[in-house]
C-alpha cells in the first residue's frame, strides 16, 4: 500500500472516530454526527480495503477508488438527509462490488459456498462481498420505504440499522484471514467443524438481525448465546490450529475483542427485555459494545488484510496490543460521557493507526505467501 494511501486511510478512520464524540460540542437534536461515525469507518474504510484487498493491487484500482468517492458522498448525503442521491449511490456502490466478486469468483450465484470442495477462508472471503453488495442494495430500499413510499414501518429497520449491514463484511473478511492461516493438513472432523462454523456465523447473523426487527426476546438471546459459542469455538481452533505466524497474537486479539462485543451484546438484550429497562443506563453498555466491535474487532482484521503484503513482525509487539485495548475498552466508551477522555481517545487512537499503518520492519515472508496463495486461487475459478 502507498504511503499516500495510509495516510488517507489513516486520517478518515481518525475522523471517523472523533465524529462519535462530537455531541460534546452540538447536541444530537441539532445535528447527529453518528451516521458519519459509523459510515466513514465500516463503509467507506472498510468496504474499500476489502475491494483493496480482493484485487490485490499495490494501489486502488480505478473500481475501488470509485467506490471510495461514492461512499463518502453516501455518508454525508446520509449525515445531511439529502435522500434522492443516496437512493441511487447503493445501487452503483454495490454495482462494484459484485463486479469486483465475479472477476475473483466467477459467477453471479455463489455456488462455491455450497460446495464441500471450496476452502472455508475463501467462503467467508466470498461471502464478505456479497455481504456488502446486499446491503448496500437493500439500503436503497429501506430509504425509499422509510422516507418516499411509507408501505411498511418497523421500528428497527431504517437506514442507522445499516451499521450491521455495514460491519458484517468487515467481520466476515476478518473471519477469512483467520481461517487462512489455520492449517490446511487437518482430520475430517476439523474439516465438518469448519463448515459447521462458516455457516453458524453466517445464518446466525442474518437469523439474529431478523429477530432483532420482530423484537422476539427468547429467539434473540438463543441466537446470541449461538453466536458466542461460534466465536469460542473459532478462537479454540485457531488457537490450536492457527500456524505460529507473527499476526496470531494479534488476530487472536481481535478474537477476544469479538468475544466481549458477544457477551456485552446478549447482556443488552437480557437488560431491554427485563421490567426496569431504561435506555440511558444502558448507554455505557452499548457504547462498549460499539466500540469493541468497529474499533477492537473489525479493525484488528482490517489493520492484517490492509497491510497484508508487509505485515511487519513489530506489530506483535504487546505494547501494539495493550494501547490497542486501552483505547478501545476503556478510552473510547469513557470518552463518549467525558471531554477529556475523548480527546485522549482520538490522540491514542491516531498514534495506534500510525503504528498499524506506517510500522516497518521484516514481513513475515509465509504469511504473505499463504495469502497470496488464497487470492490467486480465487482469481483462477
Amino acid at each position: 500500500m502507498s504511503r499516500q494511501l495510509k495516510i488517507t486511510f489513516m486520517v478518515l478512520m481518525t475522523i471517523a472516530l472523533a465524529f462519535g464524540f462530537f455531541h460534546h460540542f452540538i447536541p444530537k437534536e441539532q445535528l447527529n454526527f453518528e451516521r458519519l461515525h459509523i459510515f466513514l469507518f465500516n463503509l467507506c474504510s472498510g468496504g474499500t480495503l476489502l475491494l483493496y484487498y480482493t484485487e490485490d493491487k499495490k494501489n486502488l484500482s480505478r473500481t475501488a477508488r470509485t467506490f471510495f468517492v461514492l461512499s463518502i458522498c453516501f455518508a454525508l448525503f446520509s449525515f445531511l438527509e439529502w435522500y434522492l442521491p443516496t437512493l441511487i449511490i447503493p445501487l452503483i456502490l454495490g454495482v462494484l462490488v459484485e463486479r469486483v466478486r465475479l472477476v475473483h469468483f466467477g459467477s453471479i450465484f455463489p455456488k462455491d459456498l455450497f460446495s464441500s470442495r471450496e476452502d472455508v477462508a475463501r467462503k467467508f472471503h466470498q461471502a464478505a462481498l456479497l455481504c456488502l453488495s446486499l446491503a448496500l442494495f437493500i439500503s436503497s430500499f429501506v430509504i425509499f420505504n422509510e422516507i418516499y413510499a411509507k408501505w411498511f414501518y418497523l421500528e428497527k429497520l431504517k437506514l442507522d440499522t445499516f451499521f450491521l449491514g455495514f460491519s458484517f463484511p468487515v467481520s466476515l473478511i476478518s473471519m477469512s484471514v483467520i481461517f487462512s492461516l489455520m492449517k490446511k493438513h487437518e482430520v475430517e472432523v476439523t474439516i465438518h467443524i469448519k463448515e459447521a462454523l462458516f455457516w453458524t456465523i453466517n445464518l446466525g447473523v442474518i437469523v439474529f438481525f431478523l429477530f432483532i426487527l420482530a423484537k422476539w426476546f427468547v429467539p434473540q438471546v438463543m441466537i446470541a448465546t449461538t453466536l458466542f459459542l461460534a466465536v469460542t469455538l473459532v478462537l479454540y481452533l485457531y488457537y490450536h490450529q492457527g500456524i505460529r505466524l507473527q499476526q496470531k497474537t494479534f488476530l487472536t486479539s481481535g478474537i477476544f475483542f469479538l468475544l466481549i462485543t458477544s457477551i456485552t451484546g446478549i447482556t443488552y438484550i437480557l437488560w431491554a427485555f427485563s421490567a426496569d429497562y431504561d435506555p440511558q443506563q444502558t448507554q455505557p453498555l452499548l457504547r462498549l459494545h460499539a466500540f469493541t466491535a468497529l474499533y477492537g474487532w473489525n479493525l484488528s482484521g482490517l489493520a492484517v488484510i490492509s497491510r497484508h503484503a508487509d505485515f511487519p513482525i513489530r506489530l506483535h509487539s504487546q505494547k501494539v496490543i495493550i494501547l490497542h485495548w486501552l483505547t478501545v475498552l476503556i478510552l473510547c466508551p469513557l470518552g463518549y460521557f467525558v471531554p477529556l477522555a475523548a480527546l485522549a481517545a482520538v490522540i491514542a487512537y491516531a498514534f495506534l493507526l500510525q503504528t498499524l499503518l506506517f510500522n516497518s520492519g521484516p514481513a513475515d515472508s509465509r504469511l504473505v505467501t499463504i495469502e497470496d496463495e488464497v487470492l490467486a486461487a480465487a482469481e483462477k475459478k
